[in-house]
């Protein structure tokens, strides 16, 4: 149990230390963007969730070698990093085009879509990084739940800290349903950075972005479908499926505000001037 831990616990502390004078330094930068009330935070700060993940592979793969555990391995890196980087180009080159519908418009009347190119990049690494010997059936699903709960995270992200809560959610989820933490070997390198930043996000002290909403929506996928079998995949598929279909035909901030337990546990833990103001605020655009 401990060493499934490992990761997720070294790359969560390098970044809290890390952190705080890196996203200072985003801000005297002007590396910022405008949130959805108005403040203008640093952005993205999951680029440095990121970095972290970077240098603390340097302890980790050192402590494999002499300890014998196994660091992430290469699919997992490949997925995760690929998944930032097709994140951190729609967040730095963000076209007006939002939502599927809006990307596939402007792709077919000949213009450049980075939501697109996410959507199509998100894929080609699933497809990937999943052909590990399933049968026909079981790689569809298991491509289907990664993509689709990738870009999830992506619709959720419209208010600080949903994303960082959603993918906790799902990680009390299955631990709850499969009691083994073995995954977080796995996407713990990932996890524990994004998981601090979550909370400067959270605290309206960063944003994110696409970067951080679609990596940490990538992670629960790769959970899903490495934890559950294909009951527990169907399952998931039709939650994401439904989620999918709404957010794009309507607002999942007003559904979230309309209900009240829903609204409390997204206004949990924001500043107090945010949540007061949130009932006024504009709408944020994503794509």
């Amino acid at each position: 149990m401990i060493e499934a831990l490992v990761a997720l616990l070294v790359s969560g502390l390098l970044a809290a230390v890390l952190a705080p004078r890196a996203l200072a330094d985003f801000a005297a930068n002007g590396w910022t963007r405008v949130n959805y009330r108005g403040a203008d935070l640093p952005f993205p700060a999951a680029a440095i969730a990121v970095g972290v993940s970077f240098v603390a592979l340097v302890p980790l793969a050192a402590a494999g070698f002499v300890l014998g555990e196994a660091a992430p391995s290469a699919q997992m890196l490949a997925l995760a990093f690929g998944v930032a980087f097709l994140g951190l180009l729609d967040d730095l080159l963000d076209a007006p085009a939002r939502g599927m519908r809006g990307h596939g418009a402007a792709i077919l009347s000949g213009g450049f879509s980075t939501g697109a190119l996410k959507a199509i990049g998100t894929l080609a690494l699933a497809l990937t990084v999943l052909a590990d010997g399933r049968n026909a059936g079981e790689y569809a699903l298991a491509v289907a739940v990664l993509v689709l709960c990738t870009n999830v995270f992506n619709l959720l992200d419209l208010r600080p800290g949903r994303a960082a809560k959603a993918f906790v959610i799902v990680a009390v989820l299955l631990l709850a349903v499969t009691r083994d933490v073995a995954p977080l070997g796995e996407i713990g390198l990932f996890a524990g950075p994004l998981l601090v930043l979550g909370v400067y996000d959270l605290r309206e002290r960063a944003m994110l972005g696409d970067t951080g909403s679609n990596l940490l929506g990538a992670l629960a996928g790769m959970w899903i479908v490495t934890a559950l079998g294909v009951a527990g995949q169907l399952a998931a598929l039709g939650v994401l499926v439904a989620v999918t279909a709404y957010g794009e035909l309507r607002s999942i901030s007003r559904a979230v505000d309309r209900y009240a337990p829903l609204r409390a546990l997204d206004q949990l833990g924001r500043p107090r001037h945010a949540t007061s103001a949130a009932a006024n605020a504009r709408p944020a655009g994503k794509s």
